[in-house]
C-alpha cells in the first residue's frame, strides 16, 4: 500500500492545536499514520497563517511538530492564489487549494483535510472531513 499525501487546512491544524476540538482525535490519527511512515501531512504556511490571527500559536505548534512538513508559499503559490482570490476564496483557502491541486510532484493531487469541505467546492480537490 502507498502512503498517502495529505494536506491539511487551517481548520484541520486547529483541530489538532486544540485538544479540546471535537475533531482533535480523528485529525491527531492522520498525525499517528504519518510518525509510523504511513502517508505525509503538508500544512500550508499562508493557511496557517492566516490560521493564526484566529488561534494565536497555531503556525508555531504546528511548525514545531516533526511529521508535518510545511508546504512555502512560493511565486507558483501566489500566481494560484491571486487567481482564487478573484474567484471568491479566503486567504486561508487559497494556499491549502494550490497544495492539494496536481503538480509535477503529486500528478494526482494530494488529499485536503479540513472541518469545511463545502469551502472548497468546485475547486477540483478532493477536500475530505476527518469524521467522515
Amino acid at each position: 500500500m502507498a502512503a498517502i499525501a495529505v494536506v491539511l487546512d487551517h481548520t484541520a491544524a486547529t483541530a489538532l492545536h486544540d485538544p479540546k476540538d471535537p475533531f482533535n482525535e480523528a485529525v491527531a490519527a492522520f498525525y499517528v499514520q504519518a510518525s509510523g511512515g504511513l502517508g505525509t501531512l503538508y500544512a500550508p504556511v499562508l493557511s496557517l497563517t492566516a490560521g493564526d490571527t484566529e488561534r494565536p500559536g497555531l503556525l508555531a505548534y504546528i511548525h514545531g511538530l516533526r511529521f508535518i512538513e510545511i508546504e512555502p508559499f512560493d511565486t507558483a503559490a501566489a500566481l494560484a492564489a491571486t487567481e482564487l482570490l478573484h474567484a471568491g476564496y479566503s486567504w486561508a483557502a487559497v494556499h491549502a487549494i494550490h497544495a492539494a491541486r496536481p503538480s509535477a510532484d503529486f500528478p494526482a493531487g494530494r488529499y485536503l483535510l479540513t472541518l469545511t469541505p463545502q469551502a472548497y467546492e468546485n475547486t477540483g480537490i478532493q477536500a475530505v472531513h476527518p469524521g467522515q
